[in-house]
């Protein structure tokens, strides 16, 4: 680390302690060429999630969406807002540990309906008429189908 004061690059640290509620570790350097003392932060560098949508366009990801779009699915049902955001939580872990910068939109649907199909199967019919666009009642009973045959 480069000594703000005369612009040596050796220090030591004298001090080290969580920041930002342990976001951050906060450390105190000493410079070896001036002895005069300095504060750094480190932090965890996060590389953004790219969203290709169905269109091909990109945005950022945003947790967010996927927790209002699970949060319609719910609607009056029996699930508390801890669970879906447990599952929002996984999705999220899923996609930052998969080592991909770019996901689709699709990928995040379906990691979606995997959830709310343990979590509740009317929110996952919800959800899946929704994402996979059902065209008829015949796509829609198809799904259902599927549902009872896995039970």
């Amino acid at each position: 680390m480069r000594c703000p004061y005369c612009g040596f690059t050796e220090s030591k640290v004298v001090d080290s302690r969580p920041a930002d509620e342990g976001e951050s570790i906060r450390r105190r350097r000493e410079c070896l060429s001036c002895a005069k003392r300095f504060t750094t932060y480190e932090n965890v560098e996060s590389l953004p999630l790219v969203v290709i949508k169905r269109d091909g366009s990109r945005e950022t990801f945003d947790r967010q969406k996927i927790l209002n779009g699970m949060l319609r699915a719910c609607e009056k049902r029996p699930i508390s807002l801890a669970d879906l955001d447990k599952c929002v939580d996984e999705i999220e872990m899923t996609i930052q540990n998969s080592l991909e910068r770019e996901i689709s939109t699709e990928k995040i649907g379906e990691l979606a309906m995997d959830h709310l199909k343990n979590l509740d199967e009317v929110a996952y019919v919800r959800f899946a008429s929704v994402y996979r666009q059902f065209k008829d009642i015949n796509s829609f009973m198809s799904e259902l189908n599927k549902i009872l045959s896995d039970k």
